[in-house]
Parts: C-alpha cells; sequence; structure tokens
C-alpha cells in the first residue's frame, strides 16, 4: 500500500502522466462530446426552449431581454427584476425561469446591438464572435496561431463547452485579459483599453489598477482609466444620466438575493464566500473569510507585479487572482483561466515545470466540467481549491524566477 501510495506521489509531482499523445487524445475525447452535447440540445429545443423549458442559451436571455427594452426606450426598466422577468416571459414563455440583468449601462449597447436579430441568431452571433475573440487573444498571448494541437487544448478546455451552453460572457472576459497581456510591453495604451474595458465585469477588474500602479504602468493605467470614463459617459449620453441610479439601486438586489442568499446557486459560483455559504456559513462569516482572500490576493499581486519575475508569472497570476478575489464568479467565468494555463504551460516548457505544476496545470483545465456538480453533490469547492493551488503555484514560480535573475 505504501508503495501504490509513493509511486502516486511521484506520478502527481512529476507530473508525468500528462504526455502530449494523452492530452491531445482527452482533448478530442472532451471536444466530441461537447459537440454531441450542443447537438442534442439543438435537437430536443422546443422553439426557443430546450428540453427543460429554459431558454436555449440560457443566460443569454437576460441579455437579450434588456437589449429590447433599451431598444424599446425603456432602459432603465431593465434593473427593474420584476418589469425584466416580465419582458422574458413574454418572449420565452411563462414558465421561464428568471434570469436577471446586472451588468453596468454601456453593456446595452452591445445587448440592444444583438437584440436588433432574431433570438436564435443573436444567440449564434453572440457566442461565434466571442469563441473568435477567444481564439484570437490566445493565438497572440501564445504566439502559437497555426500548430494544431494549440487549436485543439484550447477548443477542447471544458470551460469553453460551460460558457457555450450557459451563453456566457466568458469568452469576452478570457480575450480581453490575454489580448491586453499579450501587447502590454509593445502596445501599453492598446493594452490599457483593452483592461479598461473588463469594466463590463467589474468584479473581474478590481486588481487591474493594482498591478499597473504597483509595476509603474502608468500610460496603460491611463489609458485603462479613460476607456472607462468614456464607457461611463456614452453610457449616460445613450440612455440619460439616470441610468445609472438604476444600475447602482439594482445591486442592492444582485448582493442580497443573487449572491447572499444564493439565488444563483452557491455550488455554481466558484469563490470562498459561496465556499463559506455552501458550507452553512453566515454572510458575515462568507463575507470575512474573501476580504481575507482578496486582500491576500491584492498584495501578492502587487509585490510579483513589482518583482522581476517574467511576464508569464505576472499575467497567469493576475488571471488567477482576479478570479479568486470577486465572490462572484460562475463556472463560466472559468475561461479566465486559458491564458492563465497556457502562460504556465509556455513558461514551463522554456524553463522546466517545478514540481506539481502540471499536475495543477491538469486540474485547472478539467475541473471547469466538474466543479460545479462536485460543489453541490459534495459541497467540496473544487473550482476554488484548484485555483488557489494554481495562484500558489504562480507566486512559487515567480520567487523562483525572481531568484534566478537575482542570481545570474
Amino acid at each position: 500500500m505504501r508503495m501504490i501510495a509513493a509511486r502516486l506521489t511521484a506520478h502527481l509531482r512529476e507530473g508525468d502522466f500528462l504526455t502530449r499523445e494523452r492530452a491531445r487524445l482527452w482533448a478530442g475525447g472532451f471536444l466530441i462530446a461537447f459537440a454531441a452535447a450542443i447537438l442534442f440540445l439543438a435537437l430536443t429545443a422546443h422553439g426557443l426552449n430546450d428540453y427543460k423549458g429554459r431558454p436555449l442559451g440560457t443566460d443569454f436571455s437576460d441579455v437579450y431581454a434588456a437589449g429590447t427594452m433599451a431598444n424599446a426606450g425603456d432602459a432603465i426598466a431593465a434593473y427593474d427584476p420584476a418589469r425584466h422577468y416580465a419582458r422574458e416571459q413574454a418572449i420565452f414563455g411563462h414558465s421561464t425561469p428568471f434570469y436577471g440583468w446586472h451588468y453596468p449601462p454601456f453593456f446595452l449597447v452591445a445587448a440592444g446591438t444583438l437584440a436588433q436579430l432574431p433570438y436564435l441568431p443573436a444567440l449564434i452571433l453572440w457566442q461565434a464572435v466571442g469563441l473568435l475573440l477567444y481564439l484570437a487573444a490566445m493565438a497572440l498571448l501564445t504566439r502559437r496561431p497555426r500548430d494544431p494541437a494549440w487549436l485543439l487544448l484550447v477548443l477542447a478546455f471544458p470551460a469553453v463547452f460551460v460558457n457555450l451552453s450557459h451563453g456566457q460572457n466568458g469568452f469576452l472576459t478570457a480575450a480581453l485579459f490575454a489580448g491586453a497581456l499579450a501587447v502590454l510591453d509593445k502596445r501599453p495604451i492598446i493594452a490599457g483599453i483593452l483592461f479598461g474595458l473588463v469594466a463590463y465585469k467589474p468584479q473581474f477588474a478590481i486588481l487591474i489598477p493594482l498591478v499597473l500602479a504597483a509595476s509603474g504602468r502608468w500610460k496603460t493605467f491611463a489609458a485603462a482609466a479613460a476607456t472607462v470614463a468614456a464607457l461611463v459617459l456614452a453610457a449616460a449620453l445613450a440612455f440619460g444620466p439616470e441610468i445609472w441610479s438604476a444600475f447602482f439601486a439594482s445591486t442592492h438586489f444582485s448582493r442580497t438575493v443573487v449572491l447572499e442568499q444564493g439565488g444563483t446557486g452557491f455550488e455554481k459560483i466558484q469563490s470562498v464566500f459561496a465556499a463559506i455559504r455552501l458550507l452553512g456559513g453566515s454572510v458575515d462569516a462568507a463575507y470575512a473569510a474573501q476580504t481575507i482572500m482578496t486582500l491576500s490576493a491584492a498584495a501578492a499581486l502587487i509585490a510579483l507585479w513589482r518583482s522581476p519575475a517574467n511576464l508569464e508569472s505576472k499575467g497567469a497570476g493576475l488571471c488567477l487572482g482576479a478570479l479568486l478575489a470577486t465572490p462572484y464568479c460562475l463556472d463560466y467565468d472559468m475561461v479566465l483561466l486559458a491564458p492563465a494555463i497556457a502562460l504556465l504551460a509556455f513558461d514551463g516548457r522554456t524553463r522546466g515545470f517545478m514540481p506539481y505544476e502540471k499536475t495543477v496545470l491538469a486540474a485547472l483545465w478539467l475541473f471547469p466540467i466538474a466543479a460545479r456538480g462536485v460543489a453541490g453533490t459534495t459541497h467540496v469547492p473544487l473550482g476554488l481549491i484548484a485555483m488557489a493551488l494554481g495562484f500558489a503555484l504562480v507566486l512559487r514560480r515567480g520567487l523562483a524566477n525572481r531568484s534566478r535573475l537575482a542570481t545570474a
């Protein structure tokens, strides 16, 4: 028994089970399974709804409904849960589940543009454009656009399927981070614009200004701030200044019902906050634990970005830290793990992998498909554990790179 445990530990430490051939085989299998699942959803659909009566693309329904309200000159109604749900029922049927609109007002421009199309073409366009942006940004970040193995791993990443099946925006978030990191040193203004656009999902943007300031990237910082200011002004001009009052008023519902009471489902949220609530902890305990995690991630990233560690470690740390720092991180948001995995894999192949890195990379790639189910069944926050381990290994690699540079 001890011998088996020792061999297992050795395999996990070295990650020798993660061969190129095995990675291709698993990725190919997942891609076929995901394609079959999407085909099943399409074939069993009834009009705009799937076999369970949910809108196809589930979460995209709230984007589309909000867009129709904006196009009708009633954008403020999108921030009234009752009126927004009534609009969803008018489009998808009286029995459709409620999908809330929680985005800043400037995202209504994208929603309104999509809502000019019928629902299914809008959903397909939304996911197709998002997927292409994700692939393009990942190709730019990794500089491997023509590698078939690279494309297979990026496409078959399980978070891609989770995002597709929910009609969500994880592709856009990952593309903005990956694109900004890819051009950060050579095109700081463009990087700042891309980072600024992350404000459409502000919970993932809170650490960006900290690392930019800590590393003295003031051009990028200024471009990001100017982008956010322009978005705020554009929304006020398009929908009236009162749209911002409606948005901030709606955050009470988002905070209390969706997050604190678990309206979304604590098993779906991959955060410290949700883990505490899932285990029966109080709201105060959950906020306290999340505050510790957020401040710890911020402090660690500031130290990492101020150090001479390479950009691969810094970029991977920012992607993982952005996910860990917010109390509201869904499993489809884990598409943002893709640039982190790619950067760590590239750095590992270039400088050598440290103990357990390959195993953690494999877990980060695999766990998004199982995180929700495992948390719901066992109350074990699988996704959170993997992301925390990944962040710890990023910090270890960053410190190792710093020590190597200091002694060079």
